[in-house]
């Protein structure tokens, strides 16, 4: 039996390259008014393998092989920017992304006072 682990090994990293992804996960980046959001991921991966061979005179000669890979692909939250200010909006644990979405009234609120400042101080 010949085992092409590299062939295997390298299937797996093209899949991975081509499926995590922000793009694949939750979206591309999006603008919400003045403010620019980018969609941050984390991925985790594992690889195992293992194989072995043997014989015994009165059952003959054997071999095996297996292979395994786990991934694991979670939003963790968004990169916000504004001109040249940037912050990280968290996507909390318990809420995943949707605690991120939660939080859009609050920029759109932020983003409202920011210009009424704005248009204050040009009066002044």
């Amino acid at each position: 039996m010949e085992l092409h682990f590299e062939e295997l090994l390298g299937k797996i990293t093209e899949f991975i390259q081509s499926e995590a992804k922000t793009e694949t996960v939750i979206g591309k980046q999006f603008e919400l008014g003045e403010f620019k959001c980018v969609p941050v991921i984390k991925v985790g991966m594992g690889f195992g393998s293992g194989g072995g061979e043997g014989s015994q005179p009165k059952t003959g000669h054997g071999q095996g092989a297996g292979a395994g890979a786990g991934v694991g692909i979670e939003p963790i939250g968004f990169l916000v920017s504004k001109e040249d200010e940037i912050s990280f909006l968290a996507a909390g644990k318990t809420q995943g992304l949707a605690a991120a979405f939660e939080k859009v009234p609050d920029l759109i609120e932020k983003l409202a006072k920011n210009r009424r400042r704005e248009k204050e101080a040009e009066m002044a």
